[in-house]
């Protein structure tokens, strides 16, 4: 079962390396992001969602959604915590 489990991880690993080669380099200008979704974001901002700051109308307006759940991803994630860690005190008293 051990080489099964290495054997799997192996194979992910490849596929992760091979599906990363097509990506264009860190910073690249010419990559699909710099030419094709900034420049629409910067020019169309104002118009589409009223607030000055970019950034801030990527996150609350344009995927605003995905925030939400990233937010809700962290929270759960943090609430797990808190919980498997107060399972383990023994209380007082008792």
């Amino acid at each position: 079962m051990k080489i099964l489990s290495i054997i799997a991880g192996v194979l992910m690993g490849a596929a992760l390396v091979y599906g990363s080669l097509d990506m264009p380099k860190w910073g690249d200008p010419h990559s699909p992001a710099s030419t094709h979704v900034s420049p629409y974001y910067l020019q169309h901002s104002i118009e589409h969602t009223a607030t000055p700051n970019v950034v801030t109308s990527v996150l609350a307006d344009y995927r605003g959604y995905d925030t939400l759940g990233e937010t809700t991803v962290v929270f759960t994630a943090g609430m797990a915590c808190l919980f498997l860690l107060g399972k383990g005190r023994k209380r007082q008293g008792k």
